[in-house]
């Protein structure tokens, strides 16, 4: 019988299809519009097998989106059928329904967690990810590495060669893998540019505005009554004028010129800028009534607490919020952000500045998506967004049941902008998925500890990549990569006569910068060092530097010198650990293991409040994986001391 009817919603023909590949057991790749209804293909899935006792994990490829999903769980099936794994968290870990981030997955997987066998399920929101140049590897292993009794739920906007995708898991899980696409948004996409001259415009006026400018550009300059002879004598005939200067419109104007078309999200790629042009906005414009005023002020005092009111970003946010006016970006303290969604989804924010992170995971669309530029830097160089991340932005713009078209508006600037690139931009998404397959030190040492050398070649072979280039007939190096870290791991000590030695096995639970951190941990290094130091030196590991950070580094010399000496004994460690680094975590660190308060805590560095959280949260999630690589009780109760000096106040995660 065909489902028609779920949780009030008559479904499309793309869910009832979904579903019944899920009732036959089949794993299922959808690929459908933002906006049309993916998670209540999840929610039957979870539904489904909560009742047969049967175990469904959902993977996020953000922490932000695990903790929203955890609580959103919690509310629909109760908290006792709900668990939360996200290395730093660990909630009811039993439940039937674990959230979890796609790197906690992979980890149970590759370690061959006993509790894997219990579950039924896997969804990959957001399965695009697999593209992503840092992380992608994660999710590939989490679907090499699983079971072949487990199926896979792979959700994702568009994904342009899902049938080549789902044909690969096929091939290396050996059971069917359907594909199920739909290509029509819940609300029409309107793409249009924001021009100084023409205003609010389409990609075909543009074109042929800049066709009419490039025309008068190039015509003959004339002077007296036979101009165009006498300039093509002088050989002046085509010659370019100077180009007039063009003033970039700005994003006060495009919103006054949108104000009909609100609310809208405004994509801006810095953090800076989010809450620089909002502040600016507020010079412009007011957009509550005094009873909205009233509603945002109230929610405030109630979700802000005394100890953030002092903070200056707090006192910021405040002024812009009460005005109708919101910025959000992952610097944000967990607090605002939450505060910030809330307002928006409660219709009290008219236009909200925001990075990318805004669009992944959060259900929050808007009747128009703006862009400051289609262009972002990368970490390496300026370049236009491609199709699939213009569309996971542009996708926002457009409320089901509200809205009878969505608006997608790119700022433009007329004297640079490549309209045939933006055209293709903004046609489709023909962005497709790829491999990033990419072996580290700990998958290898993995693959040795619990794989035969036969099952370890099937394994390697598996990835997308192989898959992919096996059917072009190109070569692929996979094993060449594999017996180079093989022979680095010998050489360091990680294995002897292909086994693990006691580093080796440490190092199979530790997922980042395995290498040193094991030299530190499964030596006798550590035991020189005390517990602050310790902190210092996984906080200088995890930090991940950024060209505009700055640190104090005041009165951290001695500190510095006496771990560089201790350090100093171990030529690996004190070769790799990066001492730029570790001076800069050293103020830091001191203060708050040593009880100081969050606000002073801020005086350190530059580092937004939000980051600094980050910062403290991985230090603990690295801290816990040490402590279940070792069985050396003595440092076990140490970690356990570093651990509960760090996650107090602000720092510590509350559901």
């Amino acid at each position: 019988m065909v489902i028609m009817q779920y949780k009030g919603f008559t479904l499309d023909q793309f869910q009832i299809d979904s579903i019944e590949s899920i009732n036959k057991n089949h794993s299922v790749v959808v690929s459908a519009q933002t906006g049309t209804g993916k998670t209540l293909i999840a929610d039957y899935l979870i539904n489904k097998f909560i009742g047969q006792n049967k175990r469904v994990i959902y993977t996020a490829p953000i922490k932000a989106l695990s903790n929203q999903k955890f609580k959103d769980f919690k509310n629909d099936y109760g908290e006792y059928n709900v668990g939360i794994l996200t290395g730093d968290v660990v909630i009811n870990s039993s439940a039937p329904i674990l959230v979890m981030t796609t790197e906690i997955f992979r980890n149970m997987l590759i370690t061959k967690d006993p509790s894997v066998e219990q579950i039924s399920f896997v969804i990959f929101d957001e399965i695009h990810y697999i593209s992503d140049i840092e992380r992608g590897t994660v999710w590939e292993e989490s679907i090499i590495f699983a079971p072949e009794h487990i199926r896979f739920l792979c959700l994702s906007a568009t994904i342009p060669n899902a049938d080549e995708f789902a044909a690969w898991i096929s091939s290396i899980k050996k059971h069917p893998v359907d594909v199920v696409t739909y290509g029509k948004r819940a609300v029409p996409l309107q793409h249009l540019l924001y021009d100084n001259m023409l205003g609010v415009t389409n990609v075909n006026e543009l074109r042929e505005n800049l066709k009419i400018k490039e025309y008068h550009d190039f015509m003959p300059q004339r002077h007296g009554k036979h101009q165009g002879y006498g300039d093509y004598r002088q050989g002046n005939f085509g010659q370019k004028k100077k180009k007039e200067a063009i003033i970039r419109p700005t994003h006060y104007n495009l919103i006054k010129d949108i104000k009909d078309k609100l609310p809208a999200i405004y994509f801006i790629f810095s953090r800076k800028d989010t809450e620089a042009k909002a502040l600016e906005l507020t010079r412009y414009f007011d957009f509550t009534t005094k009873e909205e005023k009233a509603k945002i002020s109230n929610y405030l005092h109630e979700k802000i607490t005394a100890d953030l009111r002092v903070l200056e970003s707090v006192r910021q946010i405040k002024g812009v919020l009460v005005k109708g006016i919101g910025y959000h970006h992952a610097g944000l303290l967990p607090a605002l952000k939450e505060i910030v969604e809330h307002l928006f989804g409660e219709n009290l924010i008219k236009v909200l500045y925001s990075t990318e992170t805004f669009a992944v995971g959060i259900n929050m669309p808007a009747k128009t998506v703006c862009f400051n530029s289609l262009e972002k830097y990368d970490g390496y160089v300026f370049r236009y967004l491609n199709t699939k991340e213009y569309f996971q932005l542009a996708g926002r713009a457009g409320r089901r049941g509200i809205d009878t078209v969505g608006h997608s508006i790119a700022m433009i600037d007329r004297n640079t902008v490549d309209i045939e690139k933006i055209a293709r931009l903004t046609d489709k998404d023909v962005e497709p998925i790829v491999s990033q397959f990419k072996l580290t030190f700990n998958t290898v040492l993995n693959l040795i500890k619990s794989h035969t050398e036969q099952e370890r070649e099937i394994i390697l072979k598996s990835n997308f990549d192989y898959y992919l280039r096996k059917k072009q007939n190109q070569n692929v190096r996979i094993m060449a990569s594999y017996n180079h870290k093989l022979q680095l791991l010998k050489n360091r000590g990680f294995i002897h006569n292909e086994e693990l030695t006691e580093k080796g096995i440490f190092a199979t639970h530790i997922f980042f910068n395995e290498i040193i951190l094991t030299e530190i941990f499964c030596t006798d290094l550590y035991k020189s060092l005390t517990d602050k130091e310790i902190t210092i030196i996984i906080a200088a590991i995890v930090y991940e530097e950024r060209r505009s950070d700055h640190f104090s580094i005041k009165e951290s010399k001695d500190i510095y010198y006496q771990i560089m000496n201790k350090i100093s004994k171990n030529h690996l460690v004190f070769n790799e650990l990066n001492k730029k680094n570790l001076q800069r975590m050293i103020n830091i660190v001191c203060h708050w293991i040593d009880g100081g308060d969050f606000v002073s805590l801020l005086e350190f560095s530059n580092y937004l409040e939000g980051d600094v959280i980050r910062l403290f949260r991985r230090i603990i999630d690295v801290l816990r994986q040490i402590r279940r690589a070792s069985s050396d009780g003595i440092l076990g109760m140490r970690i356990d001391d570093c651990i509960h000096r760090i996650d107090r106040g602000i720092i510590k995660v509350d559901f």
